[in-house]
């Protein structure tokens, strides 16, 4: 592959090669598509050939023969040495081709890249819908950014196609490389996925990525073509030619000129929030549906989407109808009834939206041109109505139409309502309005919807409505309201004739007496006798119906389409599916087809167009909120480029849309309403798995950081207070009880934080920690566990802890809890994680203990929850079953070795070495995968994992208040009991208490607990706490602590002070001796515990404490393993010794 020698002269400063050295070439070679653990590019060494001069020995420049050696590692002693030579002098980046195609080994690089400045071929510059790329490199002239800086650099500069989403062809979304790769990491496999930062494509990006990978014969229509025509078309209605001028005849010129303004505002407000939404970003096909799903969210944009869809589907009804009465109206008027009125309104209805499906399904462009010459007709109709208006003939005038008299301009003026009021009007005009989204609607089919939407929308609610008042203003200054249609000219001995047919010689008074059939308010084609020739306003009407019916045709499968590709209804697929270049929703246009054939054989509308007015009043309405509720979340991303938008005109526009709803059709108004509502409903149930950036989620942050600070003002107070709980729980799958447990009591009450601390002696990756976050934070969300995963790097258990109770949470919310599993396992471990686990216990703390265990994470299965999608590439090393590292009896909840005890340990995970690393936990079993059987020990661990997942029957929770801790022993029980797996649970109260004070002890514990408000079941004062234990126990526990004892009696002082130095988990004889009541009292309480609580569904219990520096870890794990052990689940708790209830209201 030879490169024009206008590229390879070097500039000053760059580090090339010299004339006499050349580059070690494979012209041949370049790696396939990426593979799932390749890189979507490849950062290769640039290594120097030993050989001076080619093999044929002609002299060549630096770059005359370079071409990539894509990854190929140099062979042989001279290429090596060459390699060497080279080595870390500068690097080259590689797109790997996705579609795997080789290059031939004749391929030159695209002009875009020969001059060296950037990596971009000139096509990649094209918009989203432009054809798949290819991208080859010359690693020597063409190394990234070589001229720009003068050096060699993968740092990457601005470009536009890193900001490219996902959902655009592959060739075209360049990604830059990342900190770490520019850091240090280059010889890594930056993505080995395939894609970076997670951004995977989901089925909806797949297929908009497949349907843009090529643009040729792609119909896309400018501002005029695709907006302008199909607005005015839309707007320009029926209502032009046949309602006008009643209306102008029922309200007067003021009033129908008010009725057209306020339509125009509420037009004219919702075109301006549809421009800014339209130019803040990207707009793809969809129309009022994208726009407000990708502001609002799925929930909106899903039920305003089905409707605004069915609308329009149901308005090429309506349209049609229209169509087809007009014709029925003259076959009659020449008396060529078919059948009857109705029957022929159904077969011209048939006949008629089978021509516009074939227009529809023949592709945009032919019905561009269609519509084009609908509006050639429809605007000659306008100007033969205007033209007509000042050619006044003798004719004429007995119908009503005199030519522009200052006298029936004047009469005309004020109002004569008839069997009609002000809003009556004003809703039968309306629908005129509202055709402003027939161009947004085919935003799919424009070249730029950001400048074609907006200009295109506000100029035809210009010119339609200047038209609209200037028909109303014409017509109110030449037409009488009354006329009989007869020449009754007026005679001298009618002295009573004032009104302005009089003064212009025409006596239509009998019209008061008895109905007419001429004039504004009688006749409804009185503009076809106005015009100058009577059958363009008839083509006018057709031109008016059949457009704004092709327009919806044309409308409603394109927003279908976009709502099947999102899939937030499932079982809408089907009709996602394109066709063509321009991928035509054809099964959509058949679905519509069926709609509206299905309405226009009911032939009666009149029910039904209310409805779908107000479906098109609820889209505006909700084009306008989203614009006010963008502006007031304040998110970065909001930035349109269409500045002339205010949020509070757009929540006015809002109100208005709501107001003029009810205004047309009460019923219908409260049916649309309850529509919307129960399809947002069902979207909000569903939870579609779509992230939009909606203003939704801006407005939720920014709620949510305003209430925190407001919270952060204001001081705790005692009734307020809440369990904040950090559960060290490591993954949070991996202790199930622990995470389900403290849920239990936590939800919708306080605060959870899922607290992982991961000790490592590599350096700290925090890429995979960011992932796991993302990760686990999901799988909360999809087992609906109210609560926040939160990992941290550390050197150890203590100080992950300290660095989560100190840098967890969020102001206000912050931990004031620490909870934490039983170590069971601490006798078969290293006694340094003892003392590391006794240290970490705070003044506010909960200890949970099962006697089954914990910790399910060493099992062998699949979590359901934990899917297949959400595994990131950086977890497949830990995804792996430590069944074998266990003792050969296959009991794998003896771990065998100081490794597999330190993953046991609550809420920590070494990844000292890979083949250790921890199972990801694994709670049920996958069908497909072998599994090793489960013995019993496991099988156990399981079942008691879920216990709380299940309904508590009819049992009791054993409180043992025993220290007065500031009443969270007290509180955790309570809230417990309030839930509903927990609810049929009594409360049962153990205190302690001298023999001759038990009735005076338990009443004070009533009296206390009623103030409280805390209902219990049963107060049991103990007076026998004090009563020496059962020598067995005694002996167990001597047992017990034996191979930690210092026994200093047994050496020298100084051997003594240094092992106790060295080791300050012994413990002392004199220690032992100190606090032997202390541990006769542990021991005891586990005696009456078996005695009392054994069948306790929950026992919570007061936490010994030990005085820190004087009681030695072994012994006061000694004392908590004796306390807790062979008994139901059990929490000790010790709050922080502050009061956390009141009775004072």
């Amino acid at each position: 592959m030879s490169v024009p020698s206008s590229s390879s002269s070097p500039a000053p400063g760059e580090n090339l090669l010299s004339e006499q050295e050349g580059l070690s070439v494979d012209a041949g070679l370049k790696p396939a598509g990426p593979t799932p653990s390749q890189s979507r590019f490849q950062v290769d060494l640039v290594t120097e050939a030993s050989k001076p001069a080619d093999t044929d020995g002609s002299p060549h420049a630096a770059g005359e023969k370079a071409t990539p050696d894509a990854g190929k590692a140099p062979e042989g002693p001279e290429q090596s040495a060459g390699g060497e030579e080279a080595k870390g002098r500068f690097r080259v980046v590689n797109f790997v081709d996705p579609s795997g195609a080789e290059s031939p080994p004749d391929a030159v690089p695209a002009e875009g890249f020969q001059n060296g400045d950037t990596v971009m071929s000139e096509g990649s510059l094209h918009s989203s819908t432009g054809g798949q790329q290819h991208y080859h490199y010359d690693t020597h002239t063409n190394t990234y950014y070589l001229r720009t800086f003068g050096h060699n650099t993968i740092d990457a500069v601005p470009n536009i196609d890193f900001y490219r989403q996902t959902a655009a062809p592959l060739g075209e979304k360049l990604i830059r490389p990342t900190l770490s790769e520019l850091h240090d990491e280059l010889d890594k496999e930056p993505f080995e996925d395939g894609f970076a930062n997670g951004d995977e494509l989901t089925p909806a990006e797949e297929a908009a990525a497949k349907e843009q990978l090529d643009s040729k014969g792609v119909v896309k229509f400018g501002w005029v073509k695709g907006v302008l025509v199909r607005c005015m078309l839309n707007i320009w209605g029926v209502m032009l030619f046949i309602r006008m001028s009643w209306i102008v005849g029922q309200a007067g010129i003021v009033l129908s000129c008010v009725i057209v303004l306020m339509a125009t505002v509420v037009t004219t407000i919702t075109g301006l929030s549809t421009s800014a939404i339209a130019t803040n970003g990207f707009v793809r096909g969809g129309g009022a549906y994208y726009l407000i799903s990708r502001s609002l969210g799925p929930e909106f944009g899903g039920s305003i989407g089905l409707i605004f869809a069915f609308a329009n589907a149901v308005a090429v009804a309506m349209y049609v109808v229209g169509f087809a009465e007009t014709v029925v109206e003259l076959l009659v008027s020449v008396d060529a009834v078919m059948t009857d009125e109705i029957n022929d309104v159904r077969i011209i209805g048939t006949i008629t939206i089978i021509l516009l499906l074939g227009i529809s399904v023949a592709g945009m462009e032919w019905e561009a041109k269609a519509q084009i010459f609908l509006l050639v007709i429809l605007v000659i109709a306008i100007f033969n109505y205007f033209i007509g208006s000042f050619i006044p003939s003798e004719a004429k005038k007995a119908n009503g139409f005199f030519g522009y008299h200052s006298e029936i301009m004047m009469e005309n003026l004020g109002p004569d309502f008839r069997e009609q009021t002000f809003f009556s009007v004003f809703a039968i005009f309306f629908p005129a309005a509202t055709g402003i989204l027939a161009g947004a609607n085919i935003s799919g089919d424009l070249a730029d919807p950001q400048l074609a939407i907006p200009r295109g929308t506000l100029l035809a609610i210009l010119i339609t409505g200047i038209v609209y008042l200037g028909v109303a203003i014409s017509t109110g200054s030449c037409i009488v309201r009354d006329a009989t249609g007869t020449n009754s000219t007026v005679s001298g001995q009618f002295i009573n004739c004032t009104d302005s047919a009089c003064k212009l010689g025409y006596d239509f008074s009998s019209c008061k007496a008895s109905k007419c059939s001429y004039g504004l308010q009688n006749d409804f084609q009185i503009m076809s006798v106005v015009s100058g020739f009577g059958p363009l306003i008839t083509a006018g009407i057709f031109s008016a119906t059949l457009s704004s019916a092709l327009a919806s045709l044309v409308s409603a499968p394109k927003v279908f389409q976009a709502l099947c590709k999102d899939n937030i209804y499932p079982g809408l697929g089907m009709f996602a599916k394109g066709y063509g270049k321009n991928n035509e929703p054809l099964r959509g246009y058949i679905l519509t087809f069926c709609i509206g054939l299905a309405f226009i054989l009911i032939a009666e509308l009149n029910v039904i167009a209310p409805i779908i007015s107000n479906f098109f009043l609820a889209s505006y309405a909700l084009i306008n909120f989203s614009v006010f509720h963008a502006s007031l979340a304040n998110s970065p991303g909001w930035r349109p480029s269409f500045k002339y938008y205010n949020m509070w005109v757009s929540l006015a526009g809002a109100v208005l849309c709501c107001v003029v709803m009810f205004v047309i059709n009460w019923w219908a108004a409260l049916l649309t309403n309850v529509i919307v509502l129960a399809l947002y409903i069902y979207v909000s149930y569903k939870k579609p798995d779509v992230n939009w950036g909606s203003s939704t989620q801006a407005l939720t942050y920014h709620q949510a950081l305003t209430h925190s600070l407001q919270l952060s003002a204001v001081e705790d107070h005692i009734k307020n207070f809440r369990p904040q709980c950090l559960v060290l729980t490591g993954f949070p799958n991996s202790r199930p009880a622990l995470l389900h447990l403290v849920h239990a009591f936590t939800k919708n009450v306080g605060l959870m934080i899922c607290g992982h601390v991961r000790a490592t002696s590599r350096r700290p990756n925090f890429k995979d920690l960011a992932n796991d976050q993302v990760r686990y934070q999901r799988w909360l969300l999809k087992s609906e566990t109210k609560a926040f995963y939160t990992p941290v790097f550390a050197d150890d258990l203590r100080q992950g802890s300290q660095y989560l109770m100190q840098a967890s949470g969020l102001g206000r919310l912050k931990p004031n809890t620490l909870v934490i599993g039983f170590k069971n396992d601490w006798r078969e471990g290293d006694m340094r994680d003892v003392e590391t686990y006794i240290n970490l216990i705070p003044y506010g703390a909960v200890i949970i203990r099962l006697k089954e265990g914990l910790d399910v994470s060493h099992i062998q299965g699949q979590d359901d929850l934990l899917s297949s999608q959400e595994k990131t590439s950086g977890m497949k090393d830990v995804i792996v079953s430590i069944d074998m590292s266990k003792d050969s009896d296959g009991d794998s909840s003896k771990p065998s070795s100081k490794a597999t005890t330190a993953q046991n340990s609550p809420a920590i995970q070494k990844d000292d070495d890979d083949d250790k690393a921890p199972t990801q936990p694994l709670l049920k079993k996958d069908k497909k995968s072998p599994t090793v059987p489960l013995n019993v020990t496991d099988q156990r661990l399981l079942e008691a994992s879920q216990q709380f997942q299940k309904k508590q029957g009819k049992g009791t929770v054993d409180v043992w208040w025993l220290f007065d801790d500031g009443g969270l022993t007290l509180l955790i029980p309570y809230l417990l009991t309030n839930k509903k797996r927990w609810k049929d649970c009594k409360i049962r109260v153990f205190i302690g208490g001298k023999i001759n004070r038990i009735d005076h002890d338990r009443r004070a514990m009533a009296t206390l607990l009623s103030k409280f408000r805390i209902d219990f079941s049963d107060i049991n004062v103990l007076g026998d706490i004090n009563t020496k234990p059962k020598k067995e126990n005694v002996t167990a526990f001597e047992e017990m602590i034996e191979p930690y004892k210092l026994k200093e009696d047994d050496m020298e002082q100084e051997a003594a002070e240094r092992l106790k130095a060295e080791e300050p988990w012994r413990i002392t004889d004199n220690e032992l001796e100190l606090y032997r009541a202390k541990t006769n009292r542990q021991i005891r309480l586990n005696e009456l515990l078996k005695e009392h609580s054994s069948t306790a569904n929950l026992i919570v219990m007061s936490m010994p404490l030990a005085r820190k520096g004087a009681v030695s870890s072994a012994l006061y794990m000694s004392w908590l393993d004796t306390l807790s052990k062979d008994l139901p689940p059990i929490l000790l708790v010790r709050g922080n010794h502050q009061s956390v209830l009141t009775f004072y209201s």
